[in-house]
């Protein structure tokens, strides 16, 4: 039939014919749904500088198609302008993004690429080989399953190759693939390539590193990398590419049971009530028992909720919402477990502490710990000792510095639930987070909960706070002076000390300098001791309030930090921060005992103020200045404050 324009009309398709799919749609569907199934394997690469790490991954890139042709031409393009490889393709350029590292030829930041071939699909984490890029390193290392070790054939292993070996093994990778790169440049001498291999496999064994896999391999002429070379008649292993493809890196962990670090309490109405998170370890169905933790109580599973609707059962991996049978009061970073093998509970523990922050580690100083899903306040009680990350060696130490590993004991304010990290990353291993900054300044493993967590628990007393202070007639207070040395703050507290007392009020003073004769005498005057220094000031400050005191503490206490720990002891309104402000040059005129001029003479080290830091309050309850005013002038305004 005519359409009216001397054109005959297609046929409209039937039904049916539309829904049949043509034989290139079944091709793709089908490519599509291999893909999916194919497993994934992460990996890094690490090794010193110039070991050829992104020379490595830009040529895998390369040969396995996985760049686009717009990025194969701006990497001809950046050959020419930044490579070293003269007209040829320099592939380390696919790695190192960042300008810096072009201009300079060595990698600074963790880059993250993936691909995929026939077999597995990859992602791969491409680490900084230079020493003060070891934290970033770590990042990398923590969600892998093999590592590649490169070694430059000319050089041997490198303090740096021990260094990140020594990582790899704390964070859990069991699988090494060492690749002895440039071969080419040592003519491919197998004696060269046996000394380095018995050299590394003898780290490995005292790392612990079970499986290593050696390959002679020259990642720029391509030998070794996706196929064996000719140029190694004498290598019957198989390359680089084969290795990844087929080596088994599955977990050995210990089988632990269900575990579910809840993320999130899903209450979109009144009548659904359920708890989000990833499944960390284990599977669960229908009907099994748990029970939730750190509270220990426990339910059945009603509901296993998807997007994709109900299952009837989850596995290690999936992102779920569980529902129970019983209303439990179980909160974000709460921990739902399998009932009948549950995980510890602690707030005590030893740990491995790998240290990234630019300010060292200070036992004593409080921080947040992120572990799983839960966030709480931890502080390092003691540094047991140091790695010698380049000799395994442990040594003393009383701090940690950026890129240093110490097996430490570490205090929580509240108990969490917890595994080896061996057995379970998600709940063994943690973050540390600077308070102030939000930084991370740290990552570890947990070992094992402190033998004294499960044995030490409050007991309770009949005779309370409150019924100390209402005897006493007063409210408990901490009035804690911090300042300078010579800025007034013991002359300004002895005077309120003797007015309150005068008025009839229950008071004791802390003073730095009676306190360092018997208490604290075993401290000096490093940041180390400060810190623990005022740690016990606080808890002793903390006692005496409990027995309804008003209690004045004068120290310099010159870190924030420490000053925040102090204050979080108390409850709202029982913490009175008093900055008594002076002027350093008016401290220093005043020099009652001296001091500044020994520490300007160099005879007192660490002397706040000179040669150690003070940390101004950002926010105390009352700010003194010294300067054109009396001390009992200033007395006074405290005395106003506490009573008004």
């Amino acid at each position: 039939m005519g359409n009216g324009s001397g054109h005959t009309a297609a046929a409209a398709p039937t039904s049916r014919e539309s829904r049949v799919p043509s034989p290139e749609s079944r091709h793709v569907a089908a490519y599509l749904a291999q893909h999916e199934t194919k497993s994934l394997l992460r990996f890094i690469t690490c090794g010193s500088v110039d070991d050829g790490k992104s020379t490595l991954i830009g040529r895998l890139l390369f040969e396995t198609r996985a760049l686009f042709a717009d990025q194969l031409s701006a990497l001809e393009s950046d050959s020419r302008r930044h490579g070293t490889q003269g007209e040829a393709i320099d592939y380390a350029l696919l790695l190192d993004g960042l300008s810096a590292e072009r201009e300079q030829g060595i990698t600074i930041d963790v880059a993250y690429r993936f691909f995929s071939t026939g077999k597995r699909k990859f992602i791969v984490a491409d680490c900084p080989g230079h020493e003060q890029y070891t934290r970033n390193m770590a990042t990398g290392a923590s969600t892998a399953d093999v590592a590649v070790v490169l070694v430059d054939a000319r050089k041997g292993l490198l303090p740096q190759t021990r260094r990140h070996s020594y990582i790899v093994s704390l964070l859990g990778i069991r699988h090494v693939l060492l690749a002895v790169n440039k071969m080419d440049l040592v003519g491919y001498d197998f004696a060269v390539f046996d000394q380095i291999v018995e050299g590394y496999r003898a780290l490995a064994a005292q790392l612990g590193i079970a499986n290593v896999q050696a390959v002679p391999l020259s990642a720029l002429q391509g030998d070794n990398l996706l196929q064996r070379s000719a140029n190694t008649p004498w290598y019957d292993g198989p390359s680089v590419l084969e290795y990844l493809e087929t080596v088994d890196a599955t977990r050995s962990g210990a089988d632990v049971g269900f575990r579910l670090p809840v993320q999130w309490v899903n209450r979109p109405n009144q009548d659904f009530r359920g708890f989000a998170g990833t499944v960390a370890a284990g599977s669960i169905r229908s009907g099994d028992e748990v029970v939730a933790l750190p509270s220990g109580r426990r339910s059945v599973v009603e509901r296993i909720v998807t997007a994709d609707g109900d299952l009837e059962g989850a596995r290690e991996g999936q992102a779920i919402t569980l529902t129970l049978r019983d209303e439990l009061d179980v909160s974000r970073g709460d921990v739902i477990a399998d009932a009948h093998r549950p995980p510890q509970v602690a707030d005590q523990f030893a740990a491995h502490v790998l240290w990234m922050g630019e300010q060292p580690l200070l036992p004593g100083r409080p921080y947040w710990l992120k572990i799983g899903t839960r966030t709480v306040s931890a502080s390092v009680t003691e540094i047991k000792h140091k790695t010698d990350v380049n000799t395994q060696e442990a040594l003393a130490a009383k701090h940690l510095e950026l890129n240093e590993v110490g097996f430490c004991n570490l205090y929580l304010d509240q108990a969490v639930a917890f595994e080896a990290y061996a057995d379970n990353r998600a709940l063994g291993g943690f973050i540390l987070i600077d308070r102030q900054t939000n930084a991370t300044v740290a990552a570890g493993t947990l070992e094992f909960a402190l033998r004294r967590a499960g044995n030490i628990h409050w007991q309770h007393l009949d005779v309370d706070k409150a019924a100390r202070a209402r005897i006493k007639g007063q409210t408990p207070r901490v009035l804690w002076f911090t300042g300078l040395s010579g800025s007034g703050k013991s002359t300004i507290a002895n005077l309120v000390d003797k007015r309150l007392h005068a008025l009839g009020y229950h008071t004791f003073i802390l003073d730095g300098d009676n306190v360092r004769h018997g208490l604290n005498k075993d401290l000096g005057f490093t940041d180390e001791d400060r810190v623990e220094n005022i740690r016990r000031v606080a808890e002793v400050a903390k006692l005496m309030s409990d027995a309804g005191l008003i209690v004045l503490v004068s120290f310099i206490s010159p870190f924030r930090a420490e000053r925040r720990m102090a204050r979080e002891l108390f409850a709202p309104g029982e913490f009175v921060e008093v900055f008594v402000d002076t002027p350093l040059a008016v401290a220093e005129q005043r020099d009652v005992k001296g001091l500044y001029a020994k520490a300007r003479a160099g005879q007192l080290r660490n002397f706040t103020g000179i040669d150690s830091p003070y940390e101004v309050p950002e926010a105390a309850e009352l700010q003194l200045e010294t300067v054109g005013d009396t001390a009992e002038a200033l007395a006074q305004k405290v005395i106003d404050y506490l009573l008004g």
